[in-house]
């Protein structure tokens, strides 16, 4: 058994001041097969907003999940089995949940209102 931290951040997104995530603690330390929960908390004007977890990777972020109110929302492959996250408007909040964490899990997680990373491109864009 393990311990070893699980950190993440927060992110301002969106152009007004009402428009903004905060995650309260910043740095988690969690026991290596355990769960462990990551807060996000949002204000926004929307009555149906969208919220993004990321995962940051060799200082590139990766799309992990989408919530919103109108659908089931979407998890990429990677995380599918093992995260989980479950909006609540009401309480303005979007926590993500990990199960059985695995030291592979170390990393800095941020959340997000509307989609802040679409793709990430390694090479030139050319016009056409």
């Amino acid at each position: 058994m393990f311990l070893y931290p699980l950190l993440f951040i927060s992110a301002l997104v969106g152009s007004r001041a009402e428009e903004n995530v905060r995650q309260p603690t910043e740095d988690v330390m969690v026991v290596e097969g355990h769960p462990t929960t990551l807060t996000c908390l949002f204000d926004t004007t929307s009555p149906s907003p969208y919220l993004f977890w990321y995962k940051l990777a060799n200082a590139k972020p990766i799309f992990m999940l989408r919530r919103d109110t109108f659908s089931p929302g979407e998890t990429t492959t990677e995380f599918k089995d093992r995260f989980d996250a479950h909006l609540n408007v009401t309480g303005k909040s979007v926590p993500l949940t990990i199960q059985r964490l695995q030291l592979s899990d170390s990393a800095v997680y941020y959340c997000a209102l509307r989609p802040t990373v679409t793709k990430v491109y390694s090479g030139p864009l050319q016009k056409l």
